[in-house]
C-alpha cells in the first residue's frame, strides 16, 4: 500500500503535511484525549496537531472527534478510522523494528515506567552505565507507583513488583521479591524477645495499608511448596508507603515487614535488625512475588527494549546484590 501525501489544498499556508504524521497524531490524540498533550510529547505546536486532524477530517469528509471542555472523544467515524489506522501503525512499527534488527544496534527513545522508590534506588543509579553502553538510546523515565496502561501511556517497558495479574503483556522475571521482618535495636531492647511468630502478638506491628488483611503470612525458609500460615498483627500505625514504614521502624515505632531491596543497607549497617529470619514472610499468600520487566506483545521486540531488560537482569544478578548475605549492600553495584 502506498500512503498518500497531502496535496497543497489540504495544507495551511502552503505547508505540505504527510498522511503518516497525521495518522500518528490522530491515534495518539484518541488515546490521551488531548491535542496539547500530543503536542507536548512530540515537541510540536498544538496548532500543528489541530491542522493534522482538520486535514484528515477534510480528506475523509467526516468529523473524527467530539470536542468538549472535558476533552476529546471519538465519533462513530473516528472509532472506525482509529481501528484500522491503529493496526496499520503497529504493522509499520513492527516492520521497521524487524528491519532494524539487521544491524541490531539499539537506538531511539526508550520510555520506561518504574516504581518510584525501587526506581530511585535500583534502576536510575545504573542508567549512567546503561546510556554509556548504548549511546544511541535516549531515555524517558517515569517514576510512579500507579500501574499504568503501557499502550495508552506510550511506555516501551515497565518494571513491576509483586504478583503479576493476567494480561497480554510479555513478562520477564528480573529478580525475586523477598520481605523480612525488621525493627530498630532500641525497639527490640525494650520489648519481649521474639522467638516465634506467635510472639508478634506482644509487639507493635507497622502495617501496610494496602495489604488485604491485618495479617502476615509465614512458612519455613526454602519450602515454597508449603502453604503459608496466617498470623494476625496489630499496631497503632499503618501507612500506604513502604518508605514511610521503614522510617517508622528506624524511629523505633515497631516491627515492619519490608522488601529486602529497601532495608538491606539498614540491616547491613545495623540501623535495623532482621527478626524471625528462619521464616519466609509474605504480605499475602498466592502466586510468586518477583520483580518483573513487562512490555507489550509484538512479533519483534525492539532492540532498545531487549537490551534494557537484559541489562537490568545482569545488574541485579541471579541472586540480587541486595540479597547477598549478610545483606552486603552499599548502593548500586559499580561496573
Amino acid at each position: 500500500m502506498v500512503l498518500p501525501v497531502w496535496s497543497n489544498r489540504y495544507g495551511m499556508e502552503g505547508e505540505r503535511m504527510d498522511y503518516l504524521a497525521a495518522m500518528r497524531a490522530f491515534v495518539r490524540a484518541a488515546e490521551v484525549r488531548s491535542f496539547s498533550r500530543v503536542a507536548a510529547e512530540t515537541g510540536t505546536k498544538v496548532s500543528t496537531i489541530s491542522r493534522y486532524i482538520t486535514a484528515l477530517e477534510a480528506d475523509l469528509g467526516a468529523a473524527l472527534f467530539n470536542r468538549s471542555t472535558r476533552g476529546l472523544t471519538l465519533t462513530e467515524a473516528g472509532r472506525t478510522f482509529h481501528a484500522r489506522v491503529f493496526q496499520i501503525l503497529i504493522d509499520l512499527d513492527q516492520a521497521r523494528a524487524a528491519t532494524s534488527l539487521l544491524n541490531s544496534t539499539p537506538r531511539g527513545l526508550l520510555r520506561i515506567n518504574i516504581p518510584r522508590v525501587f526506581g530511585r534506588r535500583h534502576v536510575m543509579p545504573h542508567m549512567k552505565d546503561f546510556l554509556a553502553t548504548y549511546p544511541d538510546i535516549r531515555l524517558d523515565a517515569t517514576l510512579t507507583d500507579t500501574t499504568v496502561d503501557l499502550i495508552e501511556s506510550g511506555a516501551d517497558v515497565a518494571i513491576r513488583i509483586g504478583a503479576l495479574v493476567d494480561s497480554t503483556l510479555i513478562a520477564k522475571r528480573l529478580a525475586p521479591h523477598r520481605r523480612v521482618l525488621v525493627a530498630s535495636p532500641a525497639y527490640l531492647a525494650s520489648r519481649p524477645v521474639l522467638e516465634s511468630p506467635a510472639g508478634l502478638a506482644d509487639h507493635a506491628c507497622l502495617r501496610f495499608a494496602l495489604q488485604p488483611a491485618d495479617a502476615w503470612y509465614y512458612r519455613p525458609q526454602g519450602k515454597p511448596e508449603q502453604p503459608a500460615h496466617e498470623i494476625a498483627v496489630d499496631g497503632r500505625l499503618r501507612a500506604n508507603d513502604s518508605e514511610t514504614l521503614r522510617d517508622a521502624a528506624l524511629a523505633g515505632l515497631g516491627i515492619a515487614l519490608l522488601p529486602t531491596w529497601l532495608v538491606a543497607a539498614d540491616i547491613h549497617e545495623q540501623r535495623l535488625r532482621s527478626v524471625l529470619a528462619q521464616w519466609e514472610w509474605l504480605l499475602a499468600p498466592g502466586p510468586e512475588r518477583a520483580i518483573w520487566a513487562v512490555y507489550p506483545p509484538k512479533k519483534v521486540v525492539a532492540p532498545k527494549v531487549s537490551c534494557f531488560v537484559a541489562f537490568m537482569a545482569e545488574r541485579f544478578g541471579k541472586t540480587p546484590y541486595w540479597d547477598h548475605p549478610p545483606f552486603a549492600y552499599a548502593g548500586a553495584r559499580q561496573g
